[in-house]
């Protein structure tokens, strides 16, 4: 996912799929306990997602509070 795709969705859009992002590296992390992972480099990209998304949403918080 690039910064360009996150910034073209709606505030609602990116928290649903930070909920998802959370719930698919809690997966990762019991799949990497347990010996199941495979591609785990998976592990960080969805954190890198999950970082990417937070940035923006906190930019446009924070630009939100600047104008009003």
């Amino acid at each position: 996912m690039k910064a360009t795709d996150v910034r073209a969705k709606t505030d609602d859009q990116l928290k649903e799929q930070l909920i998802d992002l959370h719930k698919e590296a809690f997966n990762l992390r019991f799949q990497a306990a347990s010996g199941q992972l495979e591609n785990t480099a998976q592990k960080k990209t969805v954190r890198r997602d999950i970082a990417r998304i937070k940035t923006i949403l906190g930019e446009r918080t924070s630009a939100a509070q600047a104008k009003g």
